[in-house]
């Protein structure tokens, strides 16, 4: 996620905003992992699993509806 989202590091004067990020992403990922959502990959990052995804899609689907239903 910090590859993502930035971290500066000391290659800047200032730090970015986002420095923290993996104080704020952990805990996500880990509650995501456990209702098994998201499991580790073999290259040391995290996938949906298809229980995920399947979660994901149908939160797009009413989100998508209610956009429609509203313009």
């Amino acid at each position: 996620v910090t590859q993502i989202h930035g971290e500066a590091g000391d290659m800047a004067s200032c730090p970015a905003p986002l420095a923290e990020a993996p104080a704020v992403w952990l805990p996500v990922l880990q509650a995501l992992k456990g209702l098994k959502m998201v499991e580790k990959d073999q290259d040391e990052g995290r996938q949906l699993t298809p229980q995920g995804q399947r979660g994901l899609d149908r939160i797009a689907g009413q989100v998508a509806a209610q956009e429609i239903m509203y313009n």
